[in-house]
């Protein structure tokens, strides 16, 4: 059974950091592409962060640029998100998925691949 389990949410002051780990089980990310995806109450699904399978090109969404890190460890069998500077405004669920042999990180963010996919984990940021 393929599976994605996220962990590292939690609540942070603004500025503060947080590092996201998406790890699967049953299946090798070697040869996935993989997202991060968040949707906050009241709008809309939004890709953050997407890698290619290989991990050579990664995409950012616009609101996270400069500020977030996507990180693939075939060894650990995860993808991380590093999040630095952190803003009222990603307070959201964050949840991870994968694409076999995803290759375009952009589309990857935009379309938001429905298996597998995980159950996400909460970010708040707040003072």
């Amino acid at each position: 059974q393929l599976q994605l389990v996220e962990s590292g949410g939690g609540l942070v002051q603004p500025g503060g950091s947080l590092r996201l780990s998406c790890a699967a089980s049953g299946f090798s990310l070697a040869t996935y592409a993989v997202g991060w995806f968040r949707q906050a109450p009241g709008k809309e699904r939004e890709g953050v962060s997407c890698i290619n399978y290989s991990g050579s090109n990664t995409y950012y969404a616009n609101a996270v640029k400069g500020r977030f890190t996507i990180s693939k460890d075939v060894a650990r069998n995860t993808v991380d998100l590093y999040m630095n500077n952190l803003k009222p405004e990603d307070t959201a669920v964050y949840f991870c998925a994968a694409a076999l042999h995803g290759d375009a990180p952009h589309a990857m963010c935009v379309t938001t691949p429905s298996n597998p996919r995980g159950h996400g984990t909460q970010v708040t940021v707040s003072s």
